[in-house]
């Protein structure tokens, strides 16, 4: 077999900690992987150190690939490094303004003058520089019509949803032409529809001469893989060629050990609740942007203690509806709705609405400033501040822990954001959402990233914060097995209309 890549007995290191030591990994032509493991084994650090991200400070990795791309071409283009034959998708978009010159923020696709200076789809495609090579495969009409984006050509990146984010992300990357293609979790905030043809276009991919290794759930393994390297704490534990692979031997545990007393004091503050008739009612809601109407004719009312599943396809309108009870989204003005029996634009602050919503979200995770402690970003959860601007306090921070522990997440107290891994960073972001007690939880996509244990883990703690309180619940999710038990009725959309409702 001849290679493409090898590592051989490297040690990597990122920032002041070893990543790896004594790292082997070799991927043959004609081989397709697929990385497995629990989260914070290595998966992501894995990609990053192929992708030449992380410090190798022993060993080494020979791209072997590139030594054949300077024999088909003959000369070096402009010095020329591996690293552009090279093509990583990560979970979070690295998406900048139209003048280059910052990067998008949460509330900025709501925000009509400030959602203008983001490139259109086309405009992100044109910009993307493709690596001349003699057999160029794929080009943007291969793109968009593989990841189905004839739809979004003219949509302002800011104003994709989660999924058609991340197809356009994988489109971006294709039309780099690679030599290896790097997916992490690229099926988190895929709807069902994308997940099933998610096959035929990895298929597609390989029938192409990329090379792919993904880093993926074991039950979400690609038809066209044909080895996976399973990885623990670290380090590749097993190589396994797929056709004697069996997913369930790698199921994380999913024993689980509430501490209902734990939860009944974090959920009892002694605060004073006030009652209310309505959480949400919402009236013949009509939203547009331009010319393309997002919601339409939108009636939904949401009673206290009631747990609703919002659900639909990529691109539906859910985020947009989820900003106008969050208070994200300036058009709930000019729209009937009600939020904690109070009309909108009848005197509340949207500081006011925050107060009693605890809010996670992908967009949330993706803009959420990653400089402060874990600790810091879910105290900050008491102020609906994208962090804490303040000198922490004693008692809340006390509390924050306590949720931390409940969340398995207490090692990462004192780390920052950006230095755990990105499950874990979902977590502390769910800790946030909770630590207040708030009338209303809006999940949505919680679990994203997150593995089999922690999603079991999490779906656990829900149902029982929803059986030890009158909290009301709205979770949106893309897969079945992870709405809660406590889940009793759901919204579905369609383009943005209500097609079932109770």
């Amino acid at each position: 077999m001849l290679p493409l890549l090898s590592i051989n007995h490297a040690t990597v290191r990122y920032l002041n900690n070893t990543i790896f030591s004594e790292l082997n990994f070799t991927v043959n032509k004609g081989e397709h992987w697929a990385l497995i493991g629990e989260s914070g084994s290595g998966k992501s650090a894995l990609l990053q150190t192929i992708a030449g991200r992380f410090n190798v400070t022993g060993g080494d990795i020979i791209y072997h690939f590139f030594d054949d791309f300077i024999k088909e071409t003959g000369d070096n283009q402009n010095h020329l490094t591996h690293h552009k034959l090279i093509a990583l998708v990560e979970p979070k978009h690295h998406f900048r303004n139209l003048s280059n010159t910052s990067d998008f923020y949460y509330q900025q696709r709501y925000n009509s003058s400030d959602s203008e200076d983001a490139l259109t789809v086309d405009q992100y495609l044109d910009s993307i520089v493709t690596v001349i090579r003699k057999n160029v495969y794929w080009d943007q009409q291969k793109v968009t019509a593989l990841l189905k984006l004839d739809e979004l050509r003219s949509k302002q990146l800011i104003k994709l949803s989660n999924g058609e984010t991340k197809r356009l992300m994988i489109a971006a990357a294709l039309l780099k032409n690679p030599v290896l293609l790097l997916l992490d979790s690229p099926l988190t905030g895929l709807d069902v529809q994308t997940r099933a043809a998610f096959n035929v276009i990895i298929d597609e991919i390989k029938a192409s001469g990329i090379a792919v290794i993904i880093a993926t759930s074991p039950y979400e393994i690609p038809d066209a893989v044909t080895h996976i390297a399973a990885l623990e704490n670290g380090a590749i534990s097993q190589y396994i060629p797929k056709d004697q692979f069996k997913p369930e031997l790698f199921m994380d545990n999913t024993n689980d050990k509430i501490d209902r007393s734990e939860l009944t004091a974090l959920l009892n503050s002694g605060e004073t609740r006030t009652v209310y008739h309505f959480i949400v009612k919402m009236n013949s809601v009509h939203i547009k942007y331009g010319d393309k109407v997002i919601l339409d004719k939108i009636n939904w009312q949401i009673i206290p203690g009631e747990r609703w599943a919002l659900l639909g396809p990529n691109g539906a309108g859910k985020s947009t509806l989820l900003s106008l009870i969050n208070g994200d989204n300036p058009q709930a003005y000019a729209n009937d709705i009600v939020l904690f029996d109070k009309k909108r634009g009848t005197g509340e602050s949207i500081w006011d609405i925050k107060s009693k919503i605890g809010f996670v979200s992908p967009e949330l995770h993706q803009y959420f400033p990653t400089d402060n402690s874990c600790l810091q970003v879910i105290e900050s959860g008491y102020y609906d501040t994208l962090g804490l601007f303040r000198p922490s306090n004693k008692t809340k921070a006390e509390t924050a822990l306590r949720w931390m522990k409940a969340l398995e997440i207490d090692k990462y107290a004192r780390v920052l954001l950006k230095n755990i891994p990105a499950s874990a960073q979902r977590l502390c972001l769910l800790a946030r959402a909770l630590i207040k007690n708030p009338d209303l939880l809006i999940f949505d996509e919680p679990c994203q990233g997150l593995d089999a244990h922690q999603q079991h883990h999490f779906k656990t703690l829900v149902d029982t914060i929803c059986s030890l309180s009158n909290v009301t619940l709205i979770y949106v999710t893309h897969y079945q097995h992870e709405i809660p038990d406590s889940v009793t009725k759901v919204l579905r959309l369609e383009k943005g209309l209500v097609v079932a409702a109770g």
